[in-house]
């Protein structure tokens, strides 16, 4: 205990002491670097602990934690190393340490509240936190909501601190906001575009919309403040201004209940007698197909004498939306159909046209007369 007693007070004096200022800086500078390296210890065994927990909070905040922790504390150990400087050397550039310092914690602060709100927003549409994930298009928006607080807090507390008033900026912004609106009345309009599509929520992220007033079909990608990102079919980005979405009819097939078939089938004119027993065969295999909705409208009828065949047409709903199961059942009952037709002895009509020749003896004998 004596030898340690005694070591702390040499260093102690070496540091109070203008000749070992140089030693003393570096031992600021050492112990910020090690204490740096221990908080980042510190946080990865946290981070260990947080995975073992399906709490989406303290993941959050442990994730938050770093790099922010290591830049404050340098920031710190920075901060004082230049005031010691300042104090032995007496150069002014030091004297910046003290407002760089207070800006610096400013920024952190708010560094570290921006990287809170989006690994919350992030967990918040993780199942595995999540039981069932919140809504993607909620939670975007209030996290956009919530960094742009962020934001505008840090730079009026940092305006604040730099000697600026605030109330000054705010009556500039009144006055001012009318220039600016009529200046920038096609960003407001997107941003007011964004905002109804938020609260309207005509669709959401992941959802498939289309457009019958302009050529606008994908899956939604992002719901931005200005624009909205859609990703086309044949995989192209689509960005589309917010404003666009308030003076057009938007289409939601995701939002759809059932996927419709719609058919016409035609047979043989020569086949007629057999299109009652067809018809009956079609209904019931219809009635009895797994995958069809029998709860929805369901049409199998007699409808036209068309050029060369005789119509029926099939209407009904299949109880999947997803695109590619549909087309997988309306296959099946498209085939079933064919050997429904093929099973009565029936054929399916193509296009035909039967040439009838009048008096063809008397234009024999016209040809004989002229010879």
């Amino acid at each position: 205990m004596y030898f340690v007693e005694s070591a702390k007070e040499l260093m102690l004096s070496w540091i109070g002491d203008n000749r070992f200022w140089i030693l003393s800086i570096f031992l600021i500078v050492l112990v910020a670097a090690l204490s740096s390296w221990l908080l980042g210890r510190f946080v990865h065994r946290l981070a260990e602990r947080a995975e073992r927990t399906v709490n989406p909070w303290d993941d959050a905040l442990v994730g938050a934690l770093m790099p922010p922790g290591s830049v404050l504390i340098w920031l710190l150990g920075l901060s004082v190393a230049a005031n010691r400087a300042g104090v032995v050397t007496g150069a002014e550039i030091f004297s910046l340490a003290v407002p760089a310092r207070e800006i610096g914690l400013i920024l952190v602060l708010a560094w570290f509240a921006w990287r809170f709100s989006r690994n919350v927003e992030h967990n918040l549409r993780d199942p595995r936190y999540m039981g069932k994930p919140m809504d993607a298009t909620t939670v975007r928006a209030v996290g956009k909501l919530v960094r742009a607080s962020i934001v505008i807090t840090a730079a009026m507390v940092i305006m604040q601190f730099l000697g600026y008033s605030i109330s000054g900026v705010l009556a500039f912004g009144g006055i001012g906001g009318l220039a600016v609106g009529f200046a920038a009345k096609d960003l407001l309009a997107n941003f007011f575009g964004g905002l109804m599509i938020y609260l309207d929520r005509p669709f959401a992220v992941g959802d498939w919309v289309r457009s019958p007033d302009k050529e606008i079909e994908g899956v939604v990608e992002d719901i931005g403040w200005r624009l909205t990102r859609i990703r086309t079919f044949d995989k192209r980005p689509l960005y589309i201004p917010n404003g666009v979405f308030t003076q057009i009819a938007v289409e939601n097939p995701s939002r759809m209940l059932n996927r419709r078939i719609y058919e016409t089938i035609g047979i043989r004119y020569e086949d007629a007698p057999l299109m009652p027993a067809i018809i009956a065969d079609v209904k019931a295999m219809l009635q009895q197909h797994p995958e069809i909705d029998t709860n929805q409208t369901l049409i199998v009828n007699f409808n036209s004498f068309a050029p060369s065949s005789l119509d029926f047409f099939i209407y009904t709903f299949t109880k999947t939306t997803d695109w590619v199961r549909y087309h997988e059942i309306k296959q099946d009952v498209l085939l079933t159909i064919l050997k429904i037709i093929e099973g009565h002895g029936a054929s399916c009509a193509f296009p035909t046209s039967t040439l009838h020749i009048a008096e063809l003896s008397s234009l024999k004998r016209e040809v004989a007369l002229d010879t």
